[in-house]
Parts: C-alpha cells; structure tokens; sequence
C-alpha cells in the first residue's frame, strides 16, 4: 500500500487514529469537519473524533458537511465511513459559537479531557495515534492544569521524561533542543547532555516511525556563521561541538554545528534528513517559510504516536468557514505512516 503522500507503508489495514477536538471556541470543529471530507481520508484510517456531540454536531451543520454524527463508546464500535463522524463523546457543552463566548473552566475541563481520554485510548492500544487540534493555555489554567500545552500533559501522562518537538514535512524535519523560553535564555539553558538527548531521540524517531534506516543528522549552531572559529561566541566550542562528538560515538550520522544560514537550504536539498536546532525561532522560522500550511507538530520520545496541527485556535476566523485543514489532514497521514511503519511496537489496526 501507498500513503497520500507517495510514501510506502508496511500495511493494507486502516489504523485506528484518534483526534482530539481541541479548544471548542477555535478553529478545530471546523478543521476537523473538512479534514474528514479530504478525498482518501478514509481509504487509510478509521479516523475517530474525541469531543462535544453538540460542538460537533452544529460545526456538521453551519459548514454543510452530508456526515451523520454517530456516537460510541470504544473505538471499535464506529462505522469509519465518508458519509458518518464517528464521535467518543467526553464532553456535552452548549455554545452559542455565533455570540463569540468566552473561555470558561468547564470549556478548558473538557478541553484538557479531550487529551486525556484520546492518550489513554492510546495507551491502552485502542488507537494506533493521537491527533490533536489547538488548544489555549488559558484554557489549560482555567482548568486548574499545571501544564502549559499539550506536550507537557502528555508527556506527564505517558511518564516521559526525555522529550522533544519535531515539526516535519516533506522536505524539512526540525527538531527543537529547547522551545518555549526567552531567547535571553537560550545559551545558559543548553547543555551537552540536552543536545545529545535531542539528537538521539531525533535519530531513534526517524529509524522507529519514519522508517529511515540510516539517518543523516544536521546540528545548527548558535551564532552567526556557528562562532566563526569563537570569534563570535563560545558555545559551539564549548558545549555543541562536545554534544556532537558524543553523538558520533554512540554511532550517530551528525554533522555540526553548522551555520544556521545555510544548514536548512542543504536540509531542503536532501543533504540531511532532519536538522536539531538551539532554539524554537532558528528551527520554526525556516519551516513555516516551506510548510506554513501543512507543517506538523510531532511528540518525540513518547511510547505513543502523537502529531498535531501546527498553528493555533485562530479566535479571529474561528467558526467563520475561513479556516484551512491542510495541517490536520497532513497530521493525519503523518500518523498514519508512522502507525503503519513503526518498529518499535505492534501495530493496532481495524
């Protein structure tokens, strides 16, 4: 068999693949209602919704989708057809999406209750992956969640202790050391051993679940031109080239650091098959400059299959039939490949 993307997967079966709804006053009922209509979709998964039967309902009917909603209780239950929404619903709030409401705790309780349910389904080898759709952390707060996004609940979900954000698409994979910090903070907070742990569960992520037998790693430096020589900074000397060299002799294929301004043309160009970057703008900003639309956000280093959208809840267009579903349905195939191919444990197909 051929994923949508012309990649070559190991099975025929359709995986079961969970989807979160994601924040109910963003962009996600409405993605999600246009990705399950993407011409394939059902050729390749049993897509199964986890969220609100009233949201889920009226997104159905304000974007004039022909699907029926039909509700289960276990994944196996569902129809997984073009014409019926499959929904495990976790959640039954009343909105009035035309009178722009405002994020409340109950919104933010079921919001959260979404990723639970959809993690422990995943957990349990009921779904094969989870998708997630946006949520907002002041949804998270108001929810009384320590956490501030979805990677940190799942990865505390899952006990997962070493963790890292890829952000993949067909011609670029990057792969974040640190992520959510000021820039100010960048340098002091990288370390050898942070570096290392990136670049290896970069390496594992690409052999288990993208099928790369050998792959071909690129580290970005931290300063221009990666210190020239520590003419512009030390920290490739001190604390990346270091990183690098440990990486090799555990048998990676890692060149670095390299010079942030030229290493993803090469990346772009198949040199490397994935470059880490120090920090979240260096590897981001190259990314969605080539995959802005369908850009996906995956979880690495956790025992379950996890990718997302790569954009936010978009308040601004949100339930306006503005919104763009070129994100989730790539999210969707790249879960479905990694379901399809991975090594690291048994599939969970229908």
């Amino acid at each position: 068999m051929v994923s949508m993307s012309g990649q070559k997967l190991r099975t025929n079966r359709r995986p079961f693949i969970g989807i979160s709804m994601g924040d109910p006053l963003g962009i996600g009922p409405e993605i999600l209602v246009k990705a399950l209509q993407h011409p394939g979709i059902y050729d390749i998964c049993k897509p199964l919704v986890i969220g609100d039967p009233h949201v889920m309902g009226h997104a159905l009917s304000q974007f004039c989708s022909p699907m029926s909603l039909h509700r289960i209780t276990r994944p196996n239950q569902g129809v997984y057809s073009s014409n019926c929404l499959d929904l495990l619903a976790v959640s039954t709030l009343s909105l009035d999406t035309s009178a722009a409401p405002s994020m409340t705790p109950a919104i933010g309780r079921a919001m959260a209750e979404y990723i639970h349910t959809g993690v422990d389904l995943a957990l349990r080898r009921e779904i094969a992956a989870l998708v997630t759709c946006p949520i907002t952390k002041t949804g998270l707060a108001l929810s009384g969640s320590r956490f501030h996004g979805h990677t940190e609940m799942i990865a505390h979900q899952t006990r997962t202790s070493e963790f890292a954000m890829m952000l993949a698409g067909k011609k670029l994979k990057v792969v974040l050391v640190t992520i959510h910090i000021p820039l100010a903070t960048v340098s002091q907070t990288l370390t050898p051993k942070k570096i290392v742990n990136t670049i290896l569960l970069t390496r594992t992520a690409l052999i288990n679940r993208f099928n790369i037998a050998h792959p071909r790693l690129a580290v970005a430096g931290l300063n221009p031109h990666a210190g020239e020589d520590s003419l512009f900074g030390t920290e490739e000397r001190d604390t990346i080239l270091p990183a690098v060299a440990i990486a090799r002799q555990k048998g990676v294929d890692v060149q670095g650091p390299l010079p942030p301004d030229t290493v993803f043309f090469h990346a772009v160009n198949q040199k490397y098959d994935a470059v880490v970057c120090m920090y979240h703008d260096q590897g981001l900003i190259p990314f969605k400059l080539i995959h802005f639309a369908d850009g996906v956000n995956i979880t690495l280093g956790l025992p379950i299959i996890r990718t997302s959208v790569d954009h936010g809840t978009a308040y601004d267009i949100a339930w306006q039939g503005k919104a763009d579903p070129a994100s989730l349905v790539q999210a969707m195939k790249t879960a479905v490949f990694q379901a399809n191919n991975r090594t690291d444990q048994d599939h969970c197909h229908g």
